[in-house]
């Protein structure tokens, strides 16, 4: 399932607030749907990037687009395409720039009464990793920017790093995993001698 803000205690997803508007919103009523055979596309500004580059602790944010169909169903519609994003991310270990280039499909289904179950005891629902992510359809509408917003994040590298911050940490006098474990102790005593 999809990390909603509600959901997401602890991370960068919880800085917007509930009632606040999201800061990537591209409103579609199921009303306006048609056949689902309209690619639809959509691109963050300026305003836009620099606000989610915020809310997501990037550094930058230069491109974020989207492709799309949005088709109905029974149950309400579902989301399937491709997400495009360029970024810089902080190192987590020199605090560098990290340039990405993302671009991963978009597939999320929107389901009619989904909320109206969750209080109550359900069955669990295992997914695959072929699975696509299910959010509640509220109010016959979906946020395509925010739906896009939330597809970007989860696929944010947690732990960038420079390719040579390994070389750098040790210039500095920083131990290695493999140097400072408790495994580099033991290999470095001696017992009985020469034993």
């Amino acid at each position: 399932m999809t990390c909603l803000p509600a959901d997401c205690a602890g991370d960068a997803m919880t800085t917007m607030s509930p009632t606040a508007a999201p800061e990537f919103s591209r409103i579609i009523r199921l009303n306006e749907l048609g056949d689902g055979r309209r690619e639809r596309a959509i691109a963050a500004d300026e305003a836009e990037r620099i606000a989610l580059a915020r809310r997501f602790g990037l550094r930058r944010l230069d491109r974020l687009e989207a492709t799309a169909h949005v088709v109905p169903d029974a149950g309400g519609c579902r989301v399937e395409g491709r997400l495009f994003a360029d970024l810089v991310q902080a190192c987590v270990a020199t605090d560098e720039d990290v340039p990405a280039h993302v671009e991963v499909p978009l597939d999320v289904r929107f389901v009619r009464g989904l909320d109206e179950h969750e209080g109550e005891e359900a069955d669990e629902i295992e997914l695959s990793e072929e699975d696509c992510d299910v959010l509640p359809l509220e109010d016959e509408r979906i946020d395509l920017g925010e739906t896009v917003a939330q597809t970007l994040f989860l696929n944010l590298d947690p732990y960038p790093r420079v390719p040579d911050a390994d070389e750098k940490l040790r210039a500095l006098g920083v131990l290695s995993e493999a140097e400072a474990g408790p495994f580099a102790a033991l290999k470095n005593l001696k017992f009985g001698g020469d034993a």
